[in-house]
This record gives C-alpha cells, sequence and structure tokens, in this order.
C-alpha cells in the first residue's frame, strides 16, 4: 500500500494536467500512466541505489522516455506529450519552492546546496532523456 498510494497520486495528478493540455480519452490514460509508472520506478530504485535521489530520477526518465518512445510508435502520435505530462511528478518543485525562500530570507548556504541539489535533480532527468533519446535515434537511422 505504500507503493500504491503515492503512483495514484502520480497518476491523478497527471490526469489533472490532461484536462489542463485538452488531452483526453485513452491518451489521457496512458499518459498519466506513464506518470504513475515512472513514480514507481523512482520509488523502487530507492533501496537499490542507497536513497541517492539524483540516481533515482535519472532512472525514472530513462523509464519515462523509454515509455513515451514506445507509445509514440504504438499510438503513431509524438512522444512529447507522453513526455510532457509524465514529466509532473518528477519536476523537483519542491526543491526549486526551498531554494527561493532560501534566497529570500538571505540564508546564502542552504540556497547554494539547495539549488545544487536541485540543479542536479534536473540535470539527471535531462539525462535520461537524452540518453533514450540518443539511442532511439541510433537505432532508427540503421
Amino acid at each position: 500500500m505504500e507503493l500504491f498510494l503515492p503512483c495514484l497520486y502520480a497518476f491523478l495528478a497527471c490526469l489533472g494536467f490532461c484536462v489542463l493540455f485538452r488531452i483526453n480519452g485513452l491518451g489521457a490514460v496512458l499518459c498519466s500512466l506513464g506518470g504513475a509508472l515512472a513514480w514507481l520506478v523512482y520509488l523502487l530504485t530507492g533501496p537499490i541505489m542507497g536513497n541517492n535521489d539524483v540516481i533515482q530520477y535519472f532512472w525514472a526518465a530513462v523509464f519515462l522516455s523509454a515509455y513515451a518512445e514506445v507509445m509514440a510508435r504504438v499510438r503513431k502520435c509524438p512522444a512529447t506529450g507522453y513526455l510532457l505530462i509524465a514529466f509532473i511528478p518528477l519536476v523537483p518543485g519542491a526543491g526549486i519552492y526551498n531554494m527561493m525562500d532560501a534566497a529570500l530570507r538571505g540564508n546564502t548556504q542552504d540556497f547554494l546546496n539547495t539549488g545544487l541539489h536541485t540543479l542536479s535533480i534536473a540535470g539527471s532527468l535531462a539525462v535520461g532523456v537524452l540518453v533514450v533519446s540518443s539511442l532511439v535515434r541510433m537505432y532508427s537511422m540503421l
């Protein structure tokens, strides 16, 4: 149950953004499922990776990018829609908020620590997408 509820919440959050971006029907369910599964990968890689959240985010991004590429090929639509919606649970919003809070309070050390950690998470998400996208492009060139 402790793995199911966070994934359900991620699914519902993605579903809400599907309404915002006017994605409906099966597309909304599949985009939201990608977000829930990516969050599940994030949670499952925690004990394996020693609770290093930057690496957890990387593997979640790799899984999500592969999922988006497969869904794009199966449903014959762009992978960007799947990535855009399903990345919502992985965005480091709390880190950005805490970084700005520390900046406004004048706490330079917390600002730098939180900012570097948040940038590390964002970088690991970007590298995860880059790796899968590059591999798919190399494979499709053959």
